[in-house]
């Protein structure tokens, strides 16, 4: 017979393996010795197998033996620590199902990951990747498991009691020979299989520990820190481990941070049910949405980071996609959407109109298959992109072909989009996410939405009555969790400097990771080696009371130079080119390298590297309140001539296509209006942000965006001083409002609209306004009031014949 573990060849009737001891009787997972045919074992009642157990042998005169081969693998040993006392003091089902519920997550793990069960011996479980199939990251993906299984089987312990029940685990990659064609065990042998076991033998309960090989080819996604040497059983010398501590990018390393990141702390339950929800959606082929709140710096982006490393690792295909929605003010309705569109068919932000289209189409054509339903879909995505003329769609109609671009994509395979900054989501973007999540149940669309509690200030009834909806709001985090964390991200703090910094964060992290970046900004903390130590006795830490004084602080800690660079790219929003910031700064493009690489080194900005990032190539502000604080610092004249250059920069930049975010240049124009509202072109500036606000509600009145349509009417009508202007945006706004379901603003504005309409004279028009007030007191219930404000109006326009004249007369006989 040959040994199963190591390929010694054995005498027919051994019990154990001459050449490492291997045990060639069938066992249960508790090691109790039962019969080839058992189900279950007579002493413990633990499951032997779904089907009847089979000797583990291969016989040596077999005559189709599988072929062996050389390969480079991984191999993952992992064993439970303290689960023998466990069993002593609990009832014998009781063990049994922790067993059971053990292995389903061993196996679960391992499969998610690409792996393949090699065998189970006792509580212990080994694995290996690059066998059958190999792939270019097979040592990730096996350290990756290794550190989610340790996480687990701690979790396991916390739920049912036993603190003390943990697993560790040992991850080798290096040579074995093969067994091509074996299931399961037997199919790898050789020391590396021996070594790896006592690798995990060698590792503290709840850590993983690895060989110099695996470390080597993983350093670039996973953090380690030294473990020392070890006398392993079986080594002629000391063989240095590392202990493998988190993951820190996406696979083989993308995306990862060149600056210092924090541990990841205090959430590992969260993310946990987020896996678990995204697992849930994909596995049964429908759609759920979670929504992450809380405030700011509280670690929203952080979760969705952690999540997508872990997603970005999985063997599963997954279509990731990402949008921010953009604040009050520089508001462009549908942005987060067009951006992921944007993102999945390889479009960068600002590309020429043609290629644009190109990549649009070829995208279209790759995701939905039928040729009917791409000449419906592609219009409407152009549309979203402003890729086409404006026309007029009804809402439900782009609703439609828009979800149905992503359920195509979804058949394909799981969809994830994740929307950040929801609380300043347009309204009717929140209608889109409420429509899909109601209309496309039997799609693995998982969406992940981040905000402040703001969004349910604005949407109260958010997420209410779904059952493909879970709320999560984010807790600050507990006194041990913010040791752990500002342990993990400077070891060697002194302890006094620790306490004040933990008493000032409150259990917000960004405060205390602000705080130690303001003092590394200052060069008060320095690192030495794999530690930090401070430069200066710190005898009274001067960190300010809220995060905003903070960020002042680490602002007035900057350059000159860097300081009023911050400033400019305040005006210009959390995410910037460099050609727009050398606009504003009028310092070259070249020059700017310099002060962009110090302000990223010092962890103000962050260059956007997603390469499926229509942003890729863009910096943008590490927190939001950075950019609002250096906001704040500007004179009032100093924010009209920034705005007013941002705007002039958009407008060259954009060209012809000046339309497609004519809402950030009205911004600009409004808020430099606003900073010197009494200066002498004071009244230039508002008549054009009004003349700006009226396209952008014409622009969202396109695209169905009644809502959005009908406060930038209002904003426009309530800018220019043209009573006959303000009365016809009054009556746009009016007609948005009613779209959109609001009567009684509908009302109100085309009250409005009548009297200054009357005011100038301007008869029809407001007869006009007058009919369709009667229309919307129909609605209400006064039908006599109605059809009498109607027949007045149709006195009015009986000697017109247009279109409104029309419309009136087949109504008011309707009526």
């Amino acid at each position: 017979m040959n040994c199963p573990n190591c390929g010694t060849e054995n005498r027919d009737e051994a019990r154990f393996c001459q050449g490492c001891g291997t045990t060639f009787a069938v066992t249960c997972p508790n090691g109790h010795p039962v019969s080839p045919t058992a189900r279950f074992c007579d002493q413990c009642g633990s499951p032997v197998g779904t089907q009847p157990a089979q000797p583990t042998l291969t016989s040596v005169s077999t005559t189709h033996a599988p072929a062996a081969e050389r390969r480079l693998v991984s191999i993952l040993f992992a064993d439970l620590v303290g689960f023998t006392t466990l069993s002593e003091s609990r009832d014998v089902e009781e063990v049994r199902e922790l067993l059971s519920g053990y292995f389903e997550t061993c196996k679960k793990l391992i499969s998610l990951y690409g792996g393949t069960v090699e065998k189970f011996i006792g509580d212990a479980v080994m694995a290996v990747w690059g066998a059958p199939i190999a792939q270019e990251d097979d040592a990730e993906r096996a350290v990756r498991t290794a550190l989610d299984l340790t996480a687990a089987v701690t979790a396991l312990g916390q739920e049912v009691g036993a603190p003390e029940l943990k697993a560790r685990a040992g991850v080798l990659t290096g040579e074995a020979a093969v067994t091509l064609g074996a299931v399961g065990q037997g199919m790898v042998a050789g020391d590396l299989v021996n070594t790896a076991s006592r690798i995990q033998a060698a590792a503290e309960p709840g850590t993983v520990l690895v060989g110099e090989s695996t470390r080597r080819a993983t350093d670039a996604a996973i953090a380690y820190e030294e473990a020392g040497s070890h006398e392993l059983k079986g080594k002629s010398g000391p063989t240095a481990l590392w202990r493998a501590l988190r993951v820190i990018g996406g696979r083989r390393g993308a995306l990862r941070s060149t600056g210092l990141e924090p541990p990841f702390v205090g959430r590992d339950r969260e993310l946990r049910m987020v896996k678990d929800l995204f697992h849930g959606s994909s596995a049964e082929k429908k759609a759920h949405l979670v929504s992450v709140q809380g405030i700011a710096g509280i670690g929203k982006s952080r979760l969705s980071w952690e999540f997508f490393k872990y997603i970005d690792g999985l063997a599963e295909i997954v279509d990731w996609h990402r949008g921010r929605c953009l604040p009050y003010g520089e508001g462009v309705t549908y942005w987060a959407l067009a951006e992921m569109v944007r993102m999945r068919a390889g479009i960068a932000e600002g590309e020429g109109q043609e290629e644009a289209s190109v990549k649009l189409h070829e995208a279209v054509r790759d995701i939905v298959r039928d040729e009917e339903e791409q000449r419906w879909v592609e219009p409407r995505l152009s549309h979203l992109l402003g890729l086409e003329e404006r026309t007029q769609h009804e809402r439900e109609d782009l609703f439609a072909a828009w979800r149905l671009f992503l359920e195509r994509m979804a058949e394909r395979s799981v969809t994830v989009m994740v929307f950040e900054d929801l609380q300043w989501a347009d309204p009717s973007m929140l209608d889109f996410i409420d429509y899909l999540l109601d209309w496309s149940r039997s799609h693995p669309i998982f969406v992940l939405t981040l905000s402040r509690p703001d969004l349910m200030d604005r949407r109260a009834e958010w997420g209410v009555g779904k059952r493909n909806f879970t709320p999560m709001y984010l807790e600050p985090l507990g006194p041990d969790s913010m040791e752990e964390l500002l342990t993990g991200f400077v070891p060697g703090l002194p302890e006094e400097l620790r306490k004040q910094i933990l008493a000032r964060a409150e259990g917000v992290p960004l405060y205390a990771v602000e705080t130690i970046r303001m003092l590394l900004d200052r060069g008060s903390l320095v690192r030495e080696g794999s530690t930090f130590q401070t430069t200066e006795t710190v005898h009274s830490l001067e960190v300010p009371e809220t995060l905003q004084a903070l960020i002042a602080a680490r602002l007035d800690g900057l350059t000159p130079d860097e300081r009023r660079l911050v400033q400019d790219a305040s005006v210009l929003g959390k995410t910037f080119t460099k050609s727009a910031l050398s606009a504003l700064s009028a310092i070259d493009e070249g020059a700017l390298d310099p002060l962009l690489a110090a302000l990223s080194r010092k962890e103000v900005f962050a260059l956007q590297s997603d390469p499926r990032s229509p942003e890729r190539g863009q910096y943008g502000f590490l927190q939001d309140l950075m950019k609002r604080v250096a906001y704040e610092t500007l004179s009032k004249h100093e924010r009209k001539s920034r705005h007013l250059a941002a705007a002039r920069y958009l407008r060259e930049a954009w060209g012809e296509d000046e339309d497609d975010i004519v809402e950030v240049i009205a911004s600009h124009f409004l808020e430099a209006y606003k900073a010197v509202p009494d200066a002498d072109d004071a009244s230039d500036l508002k008549s054009t942000s009004g003349m700006l606000l009226r396209r952008a509600g014409e622009r969202a009145a396109a695209l169905g965006a009644n809502e959005e349509a009908q406060r930038y009417f209002e904003q426009a009508s309530e800018l220019l001083e043209d009573p006959l202007a303000r009365a016809e945006l009054l009556e746009r706004a009016g007609r948005s409002g009613w779209s959109a379901g609001r009567t009684a603003v509908a009302h109100d504005h085309f009250e409005k609209a009548i009297e200054l309409f009357d005011s100038v004279g301007s008869l029809s028009a407001s007869a006009r306004v007058s009919g369709r007030l009667g229309e919307l007191i129909w609605v209400e219930g006064h039908i006599d009031q109605a059809a009498e404000r109607m027949e007045r109006a149709l006195d009015v326009l009986q000697d017109e014949s247009d279109e409104d004249t029309a419309w009136l007369s087949a109504q008011l006989g309707r009526f």
